[in-house]
């Protein structure tokens, strides 16, 4: 049973941190329990099929180029900026998977993130091969919790003035 405290009840009827949920996944990473691995397989499928076709769609933009005969150079420029703009979204998104991004420069980011498309794809079909795509974040925020609600609940025992000082 859970409220909107952010706790739920556990099996012992005690309360604690809920596990934040993580997209295509739920919190099904806490356990790695009800199709996980299935999941886990789909979303690196899926990211890489996207990813493939998004290559596609660049390689259909290249072509018009080359038909427009604009020259050149332009055709050059929208290569190395695709590629460039790609590798910047595959490290972002990658840091992204281990550590929180500042709200302000993810709203920043975001042009170059939408040009840099495939690099953010091959970056989730990447770590989808090891673990869902954030878990190693969510687990380390979600342990943190479980670790910081265990100290506040925890009871004393004894007099405090018979310890042992160090």
């Amino acid at each position: 049973m859970s409220d909107d405290t952010g706790t739920q009840e556990t099996p012992a009827g005690s309360t604690g941190p809920r596990p934040e949920p993580i997209r295509f996944f739920g919190t099904t990473w806490v356990d790695h329990g009800n199709g996980y691995t299935a999941r886990r397989i789909a979303v690196a499928a899926g990211s890489l099929a996207a990813a493939a076709v998004s290559c596609l769609v660049l390689r259909l933009a290249y072509q018009g180029l080359q038909i427009a005969a604009i020259g050149g150079f332009v055709t050059l420029l929208m290569v190395v900026m695709f590629a460039i703009c790609s590798a910047m979204a595959f490290r972002h998104t990658w840091d992204g998977f281990t550590r929180r991004h500042d709200p302000d420069r993810q709203a920043s980011l975001r042009g170059l993130l939408a040009v840099g498309f495939v690099g953010s794809l091959l970056a989730h079909f990447f770590r989808s091969l090891t673990e869902a795509p954030g878990e190693k974040l969510h687990r380390e925020e979600y342990e943190e919790a479980r670790k910081q609600y265990e100290k506040r609940t925890t009871r004393r025992s004894g007099n405090p003035k018979n310890r042992r000082r160090a």
